[in-house]
């Protein structure tokens, strides 16, 4: 790796986004090191280990199917009230797990900022990989859960490997602006998890999308979460999903991780110094 004065040197010296780019491919190798240090670090010294993994998810479908199922009798469009939450669950698992943990992640790379030059996206990126695994586990916890309530798999289920992609590049993208924002004010160590609690409210996670007013739901899609949440629940069990939604939820993603790319690029000259 290369030295502080290595780092200072590329950035001053007016570097294109080719070369960063190719810089960012060189140090890959960094990023799945990173990714793997922080699953492990997640579930080390934890009685249940990687069983929060299933432990958290479980536990959500319950307190949602009870508050809006049980007491809030919200419609679940003829299916069993866990598996509507259920079909939401991996894709609001790794959003949530993603900001509340990955937006911090260049604070808590401090020393390994200030010692060596390497592409600072990195950092948010190999913390947002580190969520796939929990994804993929919450992902399989749901389908089980769906032939459990007597839902037969179809060739519907193959569109999950794209959705998952979505879900990603919807989670990529605003963690990586908040990171950098991070660096620079320490209020969103706060104002963060604050937003990821009114987020499970305001996400169609224990609830359909279909309650919103029709005449607000693609103002409504603008949350990036909605159109992926309907997808899955389409893939699922055929709940209606409206084409736009979808498409101007995947817009709304791919704009927030082509922002965050940019102002991270700016941000990233003074992170050695302000961090």
């Amino acid at each position: 790796m290369s030295t502080a004065a290595d780092q200072e040197f590329y950035l001053r010296k007016g570097a294109t986004s080719q070369d960063y780019w190719k810089e960012l491919w060189r140090y890959r190798e960094l990023l799945y090191f990173l990714a793997w240090r922080d699953i492990l670090v997640r579930y080390k010294q934890t009685v249940a280990g990687v069983g929060w993994a299933v432990l958290r998810p479980a536990i959500t479908v319950l307190v949602f199917t009870v508050l809006f199922g049980k007491l809030g009798k919200l419609p679940s469009g003829g299916v069993p009230y866990p598996v509507l939450v259920l079909a939401a669950m991996p894709a609001w698992q790794m959003f949530s797990t993603a900001l509340a943990t990955a937006t911090q992640s260049l604070v808590a790379n401090t020393s390994l900022i200030s010692k060596v030059y390497f592409p600072r996206l990195i950092i948010p990126c190999g913390a947002v990989g580190a969520t796939v695994a929990d994804f993929a586990i919450t992902l399989l916890l749901c389908m089980a859960g769906m032939v459990f309530y007597g839902i037969t798999p179809s060739w519907s289920w193959l569109t999950v490997l794209p959705l998952s992609v979505l879900v990603f590049i919807a989670s990529l993208g605003p963690t990586i602006l908040l990171s950098a924002l991070s660096v620079q004010y320490r209020d969103f160590k706060h104002l963060v998890p604050f937003m990821v609690q009114i987020g499970a409210y305001v996400t169609p996670v224990g609830f359909a999308s279909t309650i919103v007013p029709e005449k607000w739901r693609l103002l409504y899609a603008c949350n990036p979460m909605v159109g992926v949440m309907d997808g899955f629940r389409w893939a699922f069990y055929g709940m209606p999903l409206n084409p736009a939604t979808l498409a101007i939820s995947a817009g709304v993603s791919v704009l927030l991780l082509v922002v965050g790319v940019i102002c991270f690029r700016r941000m990233e000259r003074g992170f050695a110094d302000v961090i």
